[in-house]
């Protein structure tokens, strides 16, 4: 009888514990995987991604990574560490992403359509890097987006309107690629000024002061009006002693 209640006691025991595993360790093994993943697309001559073992329980304790008291990873700090390579479509499972600073690399290939699964991400800075191919349109789904800095890269296609539909969009560089076509001016875009599309010889519109083919050409600068002389009190002094 004792057997059969401690048995049904373990069982018990054993159920609740199962129902109690902690979300984040799930959570944090595949933001693992996808780190991971990107580490096994990478070429690390300066090992900086030594740290992220795979079999440890969550990414958290790995150096450039940041997570939040859940455990789950918030931050990608990888900016100028010399990795070269391509990213992986699995950086769209870290759901909880608000920064990924890929800057002042070699890092090639195309920008993955999976980063529009970023929800939460405030910050995505590829600039100084080798990617080519279009910008995704899946970009636009970035609804908290703040910086986006994907200059001095190869990229080529047209910029996507979807990207004007991100209202907190403050920053913005696109220059030094190989963009073509209009540039969006309606949404967040009527913020941004002639710098944030430099150097794209193939892109048009009012902004870049290139008329897109089939376009009428820009209307002229309204000619300059000298303004009139402001008199200063002392001319006008002079002026009334004159007339007296």
């Amino acid at each position: 009888m004792e057997r059969k209640v401690g048995d049904f006691l373990f069982a018990w025991l054993l159920i609740l514990a199962l129902l109690m595993h902690p979300a984040w360790l799930v959570l944090g093994n595949m933001e693992g995987d996808a780190l991971h993943s990107l580490r096994s697309n990478l070429y690390d001559p300066n090992n900086v991604l030594q740290s992220w073992d795979p079999t440890l329980v969550n990414p958290c304790t790995w150096f450039h990574v940041t997570c939040n008291n859940d455990n789950s990873v918030i931050r990608v700090d990888l900016g100028n560490a010399a990795l070269s390579g391509q990213l992986v479509p699995q950086l769209g499972l870290l759901k909880n992403l608000q920064y990924l600073e890929l800057y002042s690399n070699n890092i090639s290939g195309p920008i993955p359509s999976d980063l529009g699964n970023l929800t939460t991400l405030v910050s995505l800075d590829l600039y100084l890097n080798s990617f080519t191919g279009l910008i995704p349109d899946t970009l636009g789904k970035l609804s908290k987006l703040r910086f986006l800095r994907l200059n001095n890269n190869s990229l080529m296609g047209p910029i996507p309107m979807s990207l004007t539909n991100i209202s907190a969009l403050q920053v913005l560089d696109l220059s030094n690629n190989r963009l073509s076509g209009v540039v969006p001016d309606n949404g967040s875009f009527s913020l941004f000024t002639p710098i944030s599309f430099a150097n794209n010889l193939d892109l048009c519109g009012p902004v870049t002061g290139h008329p897109c083919p089939g376009s009428p050409p820009f209307s002229p600068p309204p000619p300059f009006v000298q303004p009139p002389p402001i008199s200063s009190p002392g001319n006008l002094l002079v002026i009334l002693s004159l007339n007296v």
